[in-house]
């Protein structure tokens, strides 16, 4: 390896050993998952870093730039970072442009080391207490409607989580789709003219490189820096980032969920709502008395999600729910047919 990953932790590893462990690891995002170390990345290099998975103590995602979170507030805007807490108390922390790959990774660890917590300290208090108050929710006898309706959505719910990637592809495509769809036409204009100049000054260095002109090597990295800026920022248009790749994002994500629920014609949920979440978050209305059926299960579960916003407050757990399925319901407006 070029740059090999360094040690932060005491723990170290034969060159040969680091060097196979990295390639085959679960990349996800700047980090990875290996089966010897967690990899870490730096500011600007992914991976950079390593610990040995018997140095790591806690494992957990923090929120910042949003009142969301941990705090209990919000659900948008936020900006994740993925926190290691390893040896005697130390703690290394690494950004994540995108939150759902953060959440995949915390999934991961959790499987694959369930001695490994993957909550902060705080955060495990504060879910222990939603779970004491929720259980105080439901209703001790549930007629027998609601019985089945609760063992229909537990079978449906494991039908999804044995393929949870299709969920998963679901929720980034309606993620990215309401951004695009939502994303200002000043904003586009001022990415393409600000990338556009980025180029002309990196161009503009590269021959005064050339003809050893004085500030060329200033126009090349600040012309660079613009550029990087504006793609990093999702605002320079590109085929990664139209309206038509998002489209088309989402409407093979949606054909695969059809195809796998094709089967199950009378599925609790169209679709597009066909996730593990949806699925918990409708049980919980029939166990706290509100519904007896699926249908109206559904409909309830969607007043629920309607009523959040960034003014309500939410626990932690139903933060990382909510982010996980509102955009499924914002890009179909909450509608069963579309």
């Amino acid at each position: 390896m070029i740059l090999a990953p360094r040690p932060i932790g005491k723990g170290t590893f034969p060159a040969d050993v680091l060097e196979s462990d990295v390639r085959t690891c679960i990349k996800a995002g700047p980090c990875g998952l290996g089966k010897k170390a967690l990899y870490i990345g730096s500011r600007f290099l992914d991976r950079r870093f390593y610990i040995p998975w018997t140095e790591v103590r806690r494992v957990f995602k923090r929120v910042a730039m949003s009142e969301g979170g941990f705090s209990g507030k919000g659900i948008f805007g936020s900006m994740a970072f993925l926190v290691v807490e390893y040896g005697s108390g130390l703690e290394k922390e690494c950004r994540f442009k995108n939150e759902g790959v953060l959440d995949r990774l915390l999934e991961e660890v959790e499987k694959e080391h369930p001695e490994i917590p993957v909550h902060s300290v705080s955060a495990e208090k504060k879910l222990a207490e939603a779970r004491a108050a929720e259980e105080a929710r439901y209703k001790k006898n549930l007629t027998p409607e609601a019985e089945n309706a609760v063992s229909l959505l537990r079978k449906e719910q494991a039908f999804l989580e044995s393929r949870s990637s299709l969920a998963g592809m679901l929720t980034a495509a309606a993620k990215q789709k309401r951004i695009i769809d939502n994303m200002s036409p000043a904003f586009r204009i001022g990415g393409a003219v600000l990338g556009i100049l980025g180029i002309i000054a990196a161009l503009y260095g590269l021959i005064g490189l050339l003809t050893h002109n004085a500030w060329a090597l200033y126009f090349l990295i600040g012309g660079g820096a613009v550029f990087f800026m504006t793609l990093s920022t999702n605002t320079f248009p590109n085929k990664w980032n139209s309206k038509k790749t998002a489209q088309n994002d989402w409407d093979q994500a949606l054909r695969d969920m059809k195809e796998y629920l094709a089967g199950r014609p009378s599925f609790s949920v169209p679709a597009q709502y066909a996730h593990p979440v949806v699925l918990e978050r409708m049980i919980r209305v029939i166990r706290e008395g509100r519904a007896d059926n699926t249908a109206d299960a559904l409909r309830l579960m969607k007043e629920d999600l309607k009523a959040l916003n960034s003014s309500v407050k939410v626990s932690q757990k139903e933060y990382d729910e909510v982010v996980k399925i509102k955009p499924l319901f914002l890009v179909c407006g909450y509608a069963d047919e579309i």
